[in-house]
């Protein structure tokens, strides 16, 4: 192409990467507490406490525009608890409880091996969307809190069915690492909870509660009053195990009460197996529900 050409559409100033690199080549004038730096690069000033609202933009915008990259447009999130392990996994602690002969570590695993249904029930889930949104003209994304339990599940089964899946993970003291199921270029990182959990939702289609703890029952009923109020867009919610669910959370007291309306029962549905879930997604957006080549997961990773 002539250079005159070129010139019509050449940038006019340095790349703030180019202005990067070359301020790395200068010396510091005045030492370490000197202020001679890009604002863009200093760390010690993007961590100030006023420069709380910049920090919150960046982790919104991240995420957002490198899964736009990728072509995430639509997502089924699983949430639940991380302390619920692979059936082999808790297999082995019961094995290893049982060798102490302490009745009170017995039952304890063997509680956790009940648990370990959903783990795998989350793992086949996330399996079947995968292969399933190989034949939509538009993909569906597992999305996952991207730790160790359902969460792991999530991601697993979705990497076992060859297809990517995200992960956003937060800093904790303890429990959230990645699990190595998340497509690595699809694997986040937040500070704020709250920028977390609206990603969790700007994507998705459908949301998926496993049996969990705080954090589940916080990202749960925080998505079902932004429905009942009318500031998101309704969506499946689904519950998976309704035993669990109605013995952890009475909604016919909230409904004799007053406290919600009758129909505000209606945002969520009770299911028990993976089909059940995703025939439930299919029947809500009119896909089709049948996957080609699905199958049970390999045990082995």
């Amino acid at each position: 192409m002539d250079n005159r050409r070129q010139n019509l559409t050449a940038r006019n100033f340095p790349t703030a990467r180019d202005d990067a690199a070359a301020a790395t080549e200068l010396p510091r004038y005045g030492g370490p507490e000197s202020a001679y730096r890009l604002a863009f690069t200093d760390t010690q000033f993007l961590l100030r406490d006023e420069l709380r609202p910049v920090r919150l933009q960046l982790e919104l915008l991240k995420p957002e525009l490198v899964q736009r990259e990728h072509g995430i447009e639509s997502t089924v999130v699983i949430f639940g608890s991380a302390r619920i392990p692979p059936r082999d996994v808790a297999e082995q602690l019961l094995e290893e409880a049982r060798q102490t002969g302490d009745a009170k570590l017995i039952a304890q695993a063997e509680r956790r091996l009940a648990m370990s249904f959903y783990y795998e029930e989350a793992r086949r889930f996330a399996r079947l969307v995968t292969q399933a949104s190989r034949e939509l003209d538009q993909p569906i994304y597992v999305a996952t809190g991207g730790g160790p339990g359902i969460m792991e599940a999530g991601n697993r089964g979705a990497f076992e069915a060859g297809g990517k899946s995200v992960g956003l993970n937060i800093v904790l003291p303890h429990e959230q690492e990645p699990n190595p199921y998340i497509t690595p270029e699809l694997c986040f990182l937040f500070h704020y909870f709250g920028l977390r959990k609206m990603h969790f939702l700007m994507r998705s289609i459908a949301l998926v509660c496993f049996p969990g703890g705080f954090g589940t029952l916080d990202e749960l009923f925080e998505v079902m009053t932004l429905m009942q109020t009318g500031k998101c867009r309704r969506r499946p919610i689904l519950l998976f195990g309704r035993e669990f669910w109605s013995q952890l959370v009475n909604f016919d007291v909230l409904v004799d009460t007053g406290m919600i309306s009758p129909q505000d029962v209606e945002l969520f549905r009770f299911v028990e197996t993976a089909e059940e879930a995703w025939e439930i997604i299919c029947a809500s957006y009119t896909l089709d529900p049948r996957p080609t080549g699905a199958g049970e997961p390999d045990d082995t990773p």
